[in-house]
């Protein structure tokens, strides 16, 4: 049989360091992510998505994050299996209830430790957290759950199998062995947000829309093809809008600088990518103003989003800069002096850069007007 492996949707997340704009386009490929998955599902003939935590970005969304995200999986013939995980866990009267109420019969909630044969032979075991950080390890119930006449055993959880640092979100603790502890065929996990292979029959699934600046790879779902007593085979989908990309450009001027942006956006789709930039080397002033002209007024807004790094991209006057303030004999004068700041190093150089750079910004904005 087949199924998909998804995680850590986190509907909801409100991307408050983000513009009004930027922040509602990434909130809707969030619920558009729903039919992402929904379209793999029958593209690749799989009844059942099951869903690895961290389903909703907090224990509380507001009544809209519900019932889109309920809507969105009704779309879809497949059936759709949700484990609640540490941002949105499972207790009596809280969020699961007010899902079940709208939700229909292609959907349920593993709110409960009970194993459930989803089809013939077929067992889904389900570790849901019901507190944000457990002690115990949630899978530790799988040694002992009953799966009548199982020919697969599949375990879905949300923890650590080991320490993520920040870029994992909980601190429950799954044994690494799991799957081969509990006779598992496969395992399920949520909680890394990128797609991993622990083992054979261990995989997180990442999220199906990335969140944050940590790696290229787009958002994914993994495909699934269980048979009894063989390893899965996985694979993994593409299901993610956006892109998030971190760079470090080292560029000597203005020329180097403009080939890197050219190479970037040749490999990307600039309105689908978000940017986090850091520029550094050292060029002529001329050729720095020019870089940060080129960031502010042109990439910027090819990309969906661009954060700029460029503090350590120092602008050293050239022969062709002094000579234009020399023109102007106090404004010679003070160059020369900043210059020799900043030949001298130590701490002032940094301030003596700025204010040199400064200096040939104004006076070369008078001289334009």
């Amino acid at each position: 049989m087949k199924i998909i492996h998804s995680a850590d949707w986190q509907l909801g997340k409100p991307f408050r360091r983000f513009e009004l704009e930027v922040r509602a386009a990434l909130t809707e490929a969030r619920f558009d992510a729903i039919d992402a998955i929904g379209r793999t599902a029958a593209e690749n003939d799989s009844h059942h998505v099951i869903v690895a935590g961290d389903i909703f970005d907090t224990e509380g969304p507001e009544d809209r994050t519900i019932i889109q995200a309920v809507s969105r999986m009704n779309r879809h013939a497949c059936h759709w299996w949700l484990l609640p995980g540490n941002h949105d866990f499972a207790r009596n009267g809280g969020l699961w209830d007010r899902v079940r109420q709208c939700a229909g019969e292609k959907i349920t909630v593993l709110a409960e430790p009970e194993p459930r044969e989803i089809e013939p032979g077929v067992w889904l075991l389900p570790a849901p957290l019901v507190h944000r950080h457990n002690l115990d390890d949630p899978t530790e119930l799988f040694d002992n759950m009953e799966t009548r006449d199982a020919r697969v055993r599949i375990g879905i959880a949300h923890g650590s199998i080991r320490g993520f640092g920040a870029q994992g979100e909980t601190g429950n603790q799954i044994a690494p062995d799991r799957a081969r502890r509990s006779r598992l065929d496969y395992l399920a996990l949520g909680d890394w947000h990128g797609a991993l292979q622990v083992d054979e029959r261990t995989w997180y699934a990442g999220t199906p829309e990335p969140d944050r600046f940590h790696r290229d790879d787009p958002g994914c779902a993994l495909l699934v093809e269980l048979s009894a007593g063989t390893a899965p085979a996985v694979t993994p989908i593409r299901t993610g809008r956006f892109q998030w990309l971190i760079r470090d450009w080292t560029v000597n001027d203005a020329q180097a600088f403009e080939a890197a942006c050219n190479t970037l956006l040749a490999a990307i789709d600039p309105p689908s990518t978000l940017v986090q930039l850091s520029v550094a080397g050292i060029a002529s002033l001329t050729d720095r103003i020019a870089i940060l002209g080129h960031l502010d007024n042109d990439l910027r807004h090819r990309l969906r989003y661009l954060d700029v790094r460029a503090d350590d991209l120092a602008g050293r006057p050239g022969d062709d800069d002094l000579a234009m303030l020399a023109v102007e004999g106090i404004l010679g004068a003070a160059a020369g002096r900043l210059n020799a700041c900043i030949e001298a190093g130590g701490p002032i150089a940094v301030i003596a850069r700025r204010a040199l750079e400064r200096l040939f910004v104004e006076y070369s904005r008078k001289e334009s007007t």
